[in-house]
C-alpha cells in the first residue's frame, strides 16, 4: 500500500488538476489561458524531475532486475506504457543528470553537472537533457580535453532553456564541432569493406522486402553469377522484367538450398542438452539438474529449460554413477511447434517472429501440464524468461494467449494480450509466372 505521504500527495495533485481544469473552462479570459499553459508546462518538467530521480534510484538499487528485468527499459515500458524510445529518453536523462552514489555511499555530481542544475531548476526538459547528454558522448566532443569538454557542457546548458529540442541539437552539434578543430586524425588505410543485407517485412505482413551492399568482391560475383544464370528468360516468350526474374531468381536458388542444402536449424530444432538429474531429485519431479558445461541449475532455470527443448535425461546414483541414459526427447514436438506458431504467429507477448521463439508450457510440464496446442504458447526468450521469474502469468482464453502483469506493474493484474495483428489473406495469384506454369504443366 502506498505511504501515508504519497497518499497525500496524490490528493493534492488531484485537487490542484481540479483547480487547472476549473481555470481553463470556455470562456476563460486570453491571458488566464497562457498562464494556464506555463503553469502546466511547469508542472510537467516537476514531474519529470521526480520521475527521473525515481528511476535513477530504482536502476541503483537494481530494483529491475531483481524483478526478473535485465533491460531497465522494458521494465519502464511494461510498467508505465510508454514507447521504448521514451524509456530510453528517461533512463538516459537519470543516469545523466542526476547525483550519483559512489562505493563508499559518498555522493557524487551528476555526470552533466551545469544541465543538471538548469534541468533541477525547471527551466529545460529532460529531451533538452537528452540532447546534451548524446552531442557531448559524440565522437568529436570524446575528442575534447577535459576542460574544453565541461566547458562546452556549461555553455550548453546555459542555452537549453533558450531553445527548442531541435535548435538545441543544430546549434550544440555546430558548437562542439567548432571546438574539435583537429577533428579525427587522418587515417590512410581503406574503408572497411560493408557487406550487410536488410529485410524488412511488409506492413500488412504479406512478403518484404531485400536491400544489400555487398563490397567484397568475391560475394558480389558469387551471388550474380548464380542469379545471371537462374535469371535468364525461360523461353522466347519470357516478358518479365530483368528485376522481376531475378527476384523469382533468388527465391528458387533458396528454396533448392532449403530442399537439398547442409542447412543449419532455425527455431523448429532446439539444441540437444544433455541433462544430469539425481535418482532422488527425478523421484521429486526433478526438482535439480546439472548441464554438460554450465553446471546445476535451479528449479527455475530446469522448467525454462523443460518448456521446449530436445533433452536427453542421465539419471545418476547416489555416489554420482549413472544409472540409466535416456534417449534425446523433444520436449515439444516439431508438428505441435509448426501448429502454435501459425496460431501466435510468433511470440504472444512482443511478435518477435517465431524463428526466435520458443514454446512455454502454460500449466507447467513438471506439474503434469499436457503437451497440447491447449497448453502452450510461443515466446521469445526475453518474455519467456519474464513469464518464469518477471511474475508475469500467461493463460490461453478463447484460444489465445494473453498475459497478467505483476502487480507491482499493475495491482490489479488486468490481462494484456498482444497488439491485433494483420489478418491473414488467402487469395489466388491474379497470374503465374512462366516458370511457375512450367512446373505445374510438368
Amino acid at each position: 500500500m502506498p505511504s501515508a505521504p504519497l497518499v497525500a500527495a496524490h490528493r493534492l495533485l488531484q485537487e490542484a488538476t481540479v483547480e487547472l481544469t476549473m481555470a481553463s473552462t470556455p470562456g476563460t479570459d486570453a491571458d488566464e489561458l497562457l498562464s494556464v499553459l506555463t503553469m502546466c508546462e511547469a508542472a510537467v518538467r516537476v514531474l519529470e524531475r521526480v520521475s527521473v530521480a525515481a528511476i535513477a534510484d530504482l536502476q541503483r538499487r537494481g530494483m529491475f532486475a531483481e524483478r526478473g528485468y535485465r533491460s531497465a527499459v522494458t521494465a519502464l515500458a511494461d510498467l508505465l506504457g510508454w514507447e521504448r524510445s521514451e524509456a530510453r529518453r528517461r533512463l538516459a536523462v537519470a543516469e545523466q543528470a542526476v547525483e550519483r552514489t559512489g562505493l563508499d555511499g559518498a555522493r557524487l555530481p551528476a555526470r552533466l553537472a551545469a544541465t543538471a542544475a538548469v534541468f533541477a531548476a525547471g527551466m529545460c526538459s529532460a529531451r533538452h537533457v537528452e540532447i546534451v547528454a548524446r552531442v557531448l558522448d559524440g565522437p568529436a566532443a570524446r575528442r575534447l580535453p577535459p576542460d574544453v569538454w565541461a566547458a562546452a557542457e556549461a555553455q550548453l546548458a546555459a542555452k537549453a532553456g533558450d531553445y527548442s529540442a531541435a535548435d538545441l541539437h543544430a546549434w550544440a552539434t555546430a558548437l562542439v564541432e567548432t571546438l574539435d578543430q583537429d577533428g579525427p586524425e587522418p587515417d590512410d588505410r581503406p574503408p572497411v569493406p560493408v557487406n550487410e543485407l536488410l529485410l524488412t517485412r511488409n506492413p500488412d505482413g504479406a512478403g518484404g522486402r531485400l536491400k544489400a551492399r555487398i563490397d567484397d568482391p568475391t560475394m558480389y560475383d558469387a551471388i550474380v553469377t548464380v542469379l545471371d544464370a537462374h535469371a535468364r528468360p525461360a523461353t522466347a516468350d519470357d516478358d518479365r522484367p530483368d528485376a522481376q526474374r531475378k527476384a523469382e531468381a533468388l527465391a528458387d536458388v533458396c528454396a533448392f538450398v532449403l530442399d537439398h542444402g547442409d542447412v543449419p536449424a532455425r527455431g523448429g530444432e532446439r539444441p540437444h542438452l544433455t541433462v544430469a538429474v539425481g535418482l532422488e531429485d527425478l523421484e521429486n519431479r526433478a526438482r535439480a539438474a546439472c548441464l554438460d558445461l554450465g553446471g546445476p541449475l535451479s528449479p527455475e532455470q530446469l522448467r525454462l529449460l523443460c518448456c521446449d527443448a530436445r533433452v536427453v535425461p542421465v539419471v545418476l546414483g547416489g555416489a554420482g554413477q549413472p544409472l540409466d541414459v535416456g534417449r534425446a526427447r523433444r520436449v515439444i514436438p516439431d508438428g505441435l511447434r509448426r501448429a502454435i506458431a501459425a496460431r501466435d504467429r510468433g511470440c504472444a507477448r512482443c511478435g518477435r517472429p517465431p524463428s526466435w521463439c520458443e514454446i512455454h508450457h502454460v500449466v507447467p510440464w513438471e506439474s503434469g501440464g499436457p503437451t497440447s496446442i491447449d497448453n502452450c504458447a510461443m515466446l521469445c526468450r526475453a518474455c519467456h524468461r519474464l513469464v518464469h521469474h518477471g511474475g508475469w502469468d500467461v493463460r490461453l482464453r478463447d484460444g489465445l494467449p494473453e498475459f497478467r502483469p505483476p502487480r507491482w506493474i499493475d495491482r490489479g493484474r488486468r490481462p494484456r494480450s498482444r497488439p491485433p495483428r494483420a489478418p491473414i489473406r488467402f487469395r489466388a495469384p491474379a497470374t503465374r509466372s512462366p516458370s511457375a506454369r512450367m512446373f505445374a504443366d510438368a
